[in-house]
């Protein structure tokens, strides 16, 4: 017998907007368990109080969020729920102008197909001081990288700012292998800071050591997959001639203002640190 207040996964299909496919998928995945089972036949009762849930899953998958985030994004109180939710979204965002500057990338190399693909550019070298950071590590391919840059570079910030720490400078992203659209590799996001920090869940604290860079400068339009391909091609290349061994992996460092930088202004360095000319 029905308790007051409970459903059957009918009723609640029907005022929560979910079909029995969907509700039984949420079940299984622990987003959206019954309220209780009957013992004797077995059904699924739902409760009342569960349709504002029901309700919120309903519209983050129109929005086709992964049921990894839904589970995220609904596992604290509503305003963090809001901070990861604009962050998945700035995320998406970010992705979709990615994929945007890819096709322009494509047409215009269909269009000019005799053009060189990235205007001359001058690879220089810097000395770097040692550097605090915040940093987290995940693996990305192609398609999630965006993404992965900018929720994670927001989530140190956030948290960096939260514990009074300065913020010191842009960011910047390591590679740690080949990111492609057919193989992941772990990537570090770093953010520099000045003042006292603690790690937290995935983000750590470390030291960057001082060390030498090569490195050239790209617009924010240039940044796209793959025509920043060509300016790590010119990277590697002067390194190559230089005959100067490099001493660390691989790095893209985001100016400050990246994200409202116009397209066809400075916006990243593609960074390759090597070996330090002898005094």
């Amino acid at each position: 017998m029905n308790q007051v207040g409970e459903l059957t996964i009918s009723e609640f299909g029907r005022r929560s907007g979910l079909s029995h496919k969907a509700l039984r998928l949420y079940e299984v995945s622990g987003l959206l368990p019954p309220a209780r089972v009957d013992p004797l036949n077995g059904y699924r009762l739902y409760g009342e109080e569960q349709l504002e849930r029901a309700r919120r899953i309903s519209v983050l998958r129109q929005l086709d969020m992964p049921l990894g985030t839904v589970a995220e994004v609904l596992a604290g109180t509503d305003e963090e729920a809001l901070i990861r939710l604009d962050r998945w979204w700035a995320a998406q965002e970010a992705t979709t102008a990615a994929r945007r500057a890819t096709l322009e990338y494509l047409r215009d190399r269909l269009i000019r197909s005799g053009s060189p693909g990235l205007a001359p550019r001058p690879v220089l070298t810097r000395e770097v001081p040692e550097t605090k950071v915040a940093s987290i590590r995940t693996d990305a391919d192609q398609q999630t990288l965006i993404g992965v840059i900018v929720t994670s570079t927001d989530e140190i910030r956030a948290h960096l700012l939260a514990a009074g720490a300065t913020l010191s400078g842009g960011s910047w992203v390591i590679y740690h292998g080949a990111v492609t659209p057919e193989s992941e590799a772990t990537v570090e996001i770093c953010v520099p800071f000045t003042g006292l920090v603690d790690p937290a869940g995935p983000i750590a604290i470390r030291v960057e050591p001082p060390h030498t860079q090569a490195y050239c400068t790209i617009t924010k339009d240039e940044c796209a997959y793959p025509r920043i391909m060509l300016a790590y091609d010119l990277l590697q290349d002067w390194v190559r001639r230089s005959g100067r061994p490099t001493t660390g992996s691989v790095r893209e460092i985001y100016f400050h203002d990246f994200r409202i930088i116009a397209g066809d202004e400075p916006a990243v360095d593609i960074a390759q640190p090597i070996e330090g000319t002898t005094p």
